[in-house]
Parts: C-alpha cells; sequence; structure tokens
C-alpha cells in the first residue's frame, strides 16, 4: 500500500480556491443587497459597489471553478463512475429547479382560485367557481398570447428540435451538424430574449400592470398588483433561465469548434441541452396557464 497508489475509479479533486471564493462572493453579494436597501456595516442606503462586487466574485468563480472541470475531463480524470455522479448532479440540480418554479406556480394559482375570499369578497368555494372570469383582477389589460407569446413559445419549440439534431449528430460523429445544430439553438434562444425584451418594454409603456402596491389614486388594487408581481417574477426569471441556457450552450459551441467532444465523451453538452429542454417544457406551462387560460379571456 505504502509503495502502491490505491487504484479506485474515483477522482481526487486537486486543492482548488474556488469554493473558497464563491462562499465569499455569495455573503457579498448578499450583504451587498441588503446594504443597498437598508444600509448596514457603514453603507449607505443606494449603494451598490458591494453588491457588483459579490456578484464579480460569484461570476469568476463559475468561469475558473468550470475551466477546472474542462481541464479534469481533458486529462481523463472523468471515469465512468465520475460521469455518473456528474449525470446525478445535474439531475439533482434541475429537480431543484423545477421546484423553484412550482413555487411561482403555486403562488400564481392560490392568487388565481382564492384572491377573491382573502379579501372578504366571496366564499372559497363560490371563488374557485368564478376564478376564470375574476383572474386576472379588474383594471388590468393582459397581453394577446397569440401574438408575441406565441411567437416566443414557437421558437421556444424550434429550438428544442435543433439542440436534438445537434446532440444526435454529436452522437453520430457529425461535427459539422453538431455545430449547425448549436448555433442554430443560441440564435433562437437569443431571438426569444429580444421578443421578450421588447414584450416587457411594451408592457412597462402603456402601463399595464401595476408593479408592487401604488397609491389607489393611481388606479392600482392589491389583486392588481398581486397579478403584476406574479406575472413578472414567474416570466422574469423564466427570461433569466434562457439567458444562463444561452450562454450554457455558446459555451459547449466554443468547446465544439475546438473539437473537445466526442461521440462518446461529451456530457458538457448532455448537461446543456437537459437544461434547454427543461427551460421549454416550463415555458408552455408558463404559455398555457399564464398568457392563455388566465389571461386570454381578458
Amino acid at each position: 500500500m505504502s509503495q502502491h497508489g490505491v487504484k479506485h475509479d474515483y477522482h481526487i479533486i486537486d486543492p482548488s480556491p474556488w469554493p473558497l471564493m464563491g462562499s465569499a462572493s455569495a455573503v457579498a453579494w448578499a450583504l451587498g443587497l441588503v446594504a443597498a436597501l437598508r444600509g448596514i456595516l457603514g453603507i449607505h442606503k443606494g449603494d451598490w459597489w458591494l453588491f457588483w462586487v459579490g456578484i464579480a466574485g460569484i461570476l469568476l468563480t463559475m468561469v475558473f471553478w468550470w475551466l477546472d472541470v474542462i481541464k479534469e475531463s481533458r486529462r481523463g480524470d472523468h471515469t465512468p463512475v465520475v460521469q455518473l455522479g456528474l449525470r446525478y448532479g445535474m439531475i439533482m440540480f434541475i429537480a431543484s429547479e423545477v421546484m423553484f418554479f412550482v413555487a411561482w406556480f403555486w403562488i400564481f394559482f392560490e392568487m388565481a382560485l382564492f384572491h377573491g375570499h382573502r379579501s372578504g369578497a366571496a366564499s372559497a368555494i363560490d371563488e374557485v367557481k368564478t376564478a376564470w372570469s375574476t383572474w386576472p383582477p379588474e383594471g388590468v389589460e393582459t397581453l394577446d398570447p397569440w401574438q408575441l407569446p406565441l411567437v416566443n413559445t414557437l421558437l421556444l419549440l424550434t429550438s428544442g428540435t435543433t439542440v436534438t439534431w445537434a446532440h444526435h449528430a454529436l452522437q453520430d460523429g457529425d461535427r459539422k451538424g453538431a455545430i449547425w445544430g448549436l448555433v442554430l439553438t443560441i440564435i433562437l434562444g437569443a431571438l426569444f430574449t429580444c421578443v421578450q425584451a421588447n414584450e416587457y418594454m411594451e408592457v412597462i409603456k402603456e402601463h399595464r400592470f401595476h408593479f408592487f402596491l401604488l397609491p389607489d389614486a393611481a388606479g392600482a388594487t392589491g389583486a392588481a398588483n398581486l397579478y403584476g408581481s406574479s406575472f413578472f417574477m414567474a416570466t422574469g426569471f423564466h427570461g433569466f433561465h434562457v439567458l444562463v441556457g444561452t450562454i450554457f450552450l455558446a459555451v459547449c459551441l466554443i468547446r465544439a469548434l475546438a473539437g473537445q467532444f466526442t461521440p462518446k465523451k461529451h456530457f458538457g453538452f448532455e448537461a446543456a441541452a437537459w437544461y434547454w429542454h427543461f427551460v421549454d417544457v416550463v415555458w408552455l406551462f408558463l404559455f398555457a396557464f399564464i398568457y392563455v387560460i388566465f389571461g386570454g379571456a381578458h
């Protein structure tokens, strides 16, 4: 044992500064947010420098830590057992993201079904019966789901097919096909972000939603503010996930161009594809319930 190293299928990670740096950056980000909103630690309210320092540290940690993971993979450290662990880790991460969106849908449905009962305007049973006609609340002008939201739905569904094409091309050793599939997926993801930004600008410009509580003189009601808040939080966080997924795929494109993926070894791309399909499915629920079922009628 003293003369020969222990042979096993696990990879012992080299000493790394990134866990410590990531933790410190997360603390700086959280304290910076509180300081900017409330003023603590000698930092005046409205001063965001510590917040941005934390964000920069988190981004740098992500970049350099993942670069180390890529180097480990190219060295051959990612044995079948390690790859299995990576897959389990990605699955658990996506599961946590699913529960994140479940929370937003829960909030939206709870308010849609019982907002009248909570305000004392109706009984719980009567409220459920009339929820479809009373939510969104009076005074809220919703977007037409068959215009920009439908365009975004078609963009994401098409991007799901192109990323699948890229995956199959990679498995078949068709490097050119994989690259073109990734390019098209990234373009479609960027178009989705642009369309949603245009949608938000339209909403803000026309004052369709009252975000957070506003004085009654401004024409806002508690229910209207709840609808606007839930709408922006659910669709906004999904849009952020689309942006993250697009960056994820862009990194995979750079690696594909560098020839770092093979038909047998390309988990980095698989993880990106799983994440992208998750984003697709979440959008289908958002489009069906927030835009069409509880929005299209108004």
